[in-house]
C-alpha cells in the first residue's frame, strides 16, 4: 500500500503541499484503497460511489469530510495516475453555518479565568491579531516588531507572507515573559526545542472556556471569528479585515457581515417606519384586554 502511495507523496512535495494537507491526502486514498480492495488501473467510478454512499451511511461523515476524500482521491487518481475516476460524480453539499463569535464580555471573562503566562498570551494572540491556530503556534520572535507593534506571517495559507497588528497590551506582556524566560526559543509558544501543536492549543481554548462558564462552542478559530466581527463592528474596512486575515476572495470576509450585531441593529424594521400612531395603540390595547 505504501509503494503504490510513494509516486503521491512525491507529487505532492514537488507542488508544495504542507505537510499536514500531504499526511491527509495519504491517508484519505489509503483508506479507500483498503475499502475497495482492487488494483488502481481496475477501480472504477462505481467503487468511488460505494465508497461515497459507505462514507455518509456508514461512517456518518459530514459533507466537509467526505468532500476531503473526494478531492484527494480525485487528485491521486488524477494528477498521477492519469485516471478519471471521479466521472460526473455531485459531491455533497456542505452546510453553510455562521461563524462563532463571542461578545466582548466573553472574551474579557476568557481572559480573566486563564491564570497562565502563555496560555494567556496565546489566546491574547488569537484575538487580537486574527490569526489561524497554525499561524500562531509556528510564530517565531524574530517576526515580531515590538516597537511597532506589527508582525509578518511567514508563509501562511497558500504559502503567502503577510503582516498582522500586534495588541500593545499583548505586546507588554510578551515582552516581560521574553525578559524572564527560562529556556530561550525562536517559538514564542516552545515545548522541549519545537513549538507547541494545534490539538495543544485548542485544549487551552476549550478549557478556559469552560472555567470561565461560556456556553457557546469555543475553539481557536472562535477567536479568529471574533476579531473580524468587533472590527467591522468598529467600522473597519473589510478590506483591511480581509489583508489583515489572509483571505485571498473577500466574499470569504463577507461572512462576518451576517454575524455583526451592531450591523444587524442598524438595519430598521419596515414596521417601525409606519410609525404606529398613538390612536392605534389605544385601539390596540382595548382589542388585548
Amino acid at each position: 500500500m505504501v509503494d503504490r502511495l510513494a509516486n503521491l507523496e512525491t507529487e505532492l512535495r514537488i507542488r508544495g503541499y504542507s505537510e499536514i494537507t500531504l499526511k491527509s491526502y495519504l491517508r484519505q486514498n489509503q483508506e479507500f484503497l483498503n475499502y475497495v480492495k482492487k488494483p488502481t488501473r481496475q477501480i472504477k467510478e462505481q467503487d468511488l460511489k460505494n465508497y461515497i454512499a459507505h462514507l455518509m451511511t456508514q461512517k456518518r461523515l459530514k459533507p466537509a469530510s467526505v468532500n476531503l476524500a473526494i478531492s484527494s482521491i480525485k487528485f491521486y487518481f488524477k494528477e498521477v495516475l492519469k485516471k478519471n475516476i471521479v466521472g460526473d460524480l455531485k459531491a455533497p453539499k456542505i452546510e453553510k453555518k455562521l461563524p462563532i463569535v463571542l461578545s466582548m464580555d466573553e472574551i474579557k471573562s476568557l481572559l480573566e479565568a486563564t491564570k497562565n503566562t502563555r496560555q494567556r498570551l496565546l489566546i491574547e494572540l488569537l484575538y487580537s491579531s486574527g490569526l489561524r491556530v497554525s499561524e500562531a503556534v509556528n510564530l517565531e520572535v524574530d517576526n515580531l516588531d515590538l516597537i511597532e507593534n506589527m508582525g509578518t506571517i511567514r508563509s501562511g495559507k497558500g504559502k503567502k507572507d503577510r503582516n498582522i497588528i500586534l495588541s500593545k497590551g499583548f505586546v507588554k506582556t510578551l515582552k516581560l515573559y521574553l525578559e524572564t524566560r527560562k529556556k530561550q526559543s525562536k517559538y514564542i509558544f516552545n515545548s522541549r526545542g519545537n513549538h507547541w501543536t494545534e490539538r495543544r492549543a485548542q485544549m487551552i481554548v476549550t478549557n478556559s472556556a469552560k472555567r470561565a462558564g461560556i456556553k457557546k462552542r469555543v475553539f481557536c478559530h472562535a477567536l479568529r471569528s471574533s476579531f473580524a466581527t468587533h472590527l467591522l463592528d468598529a467600522g473597519t474596512d473589510i478590506r483591511v479585515i480581509q489583508v489583515l486575515l489572509g483571505h485571498s476572495d473577500i466574499s470569504t470576509t463577507q461572512r462576518y457581515t451576517k454575524v455583526s450585531r451592531k450591523q444587524l441593529l442598524k438595519v430598521k424594521s419596515p414596521l417601525d417606519v409606519l410609525k404606529t400612531s398613538d390612536k392605534e395603540l389605544k385601539v390596540l390595547s382595548t382589542w388585548l384586554k
